[in-house]
């Protein structure tokens, strides 16, 4: 399956989902919805994304939004890019998660 998403209308309102790596279940801490959210809020505010819903799920995101310039696919670029970077940051400043050594795919987190 494709990893990029093809957004034929630009103008258009769209439904996407995207999960974590193996489908890891990172979103069961507030820490890390906050992570999301803030995120989204980010966009909305300075990228021009209308966001009409969103359901954090513990290992993937829903969202429906549309692009007020008409670019959906740098949107959701900026979205994951920002977020899997803020989350990585995240979880290897999280000694609790390090120490259980057994989350999050650690192994390669903490490399």
């Amino acid at each position: 399956m494709s990893r990029k998403y093809k957004f034929y209308n630009k103008e258009g309102l769209y439904f996407v989902s995207f999960a974590t790596v193996y489908w890891i279940d990172v979103f069961v801490r507030p820490l890390y919805n906050d992570v999301l959210v803030d995120s989204l809020k980010y966009s909305i505010t300075n990228l021009g994304l209308q966001l009409f819903c969103w359901c954090i799920m513990p290992s993937h995101v829903h969202l429906i939004f549309k692009a007020k310039d008409n670019n959906p696919d740098k949107i959701l670029g900026r979205i994951k890019e920002h977020t899997s970077k803020a989350l990585v940051k995240a979880i290897k400043e999280n000694s609790q998660e390090l120490e259980r050594n057994e989350c999050f795919g650690c192994s390669s987190v903490q490399g």
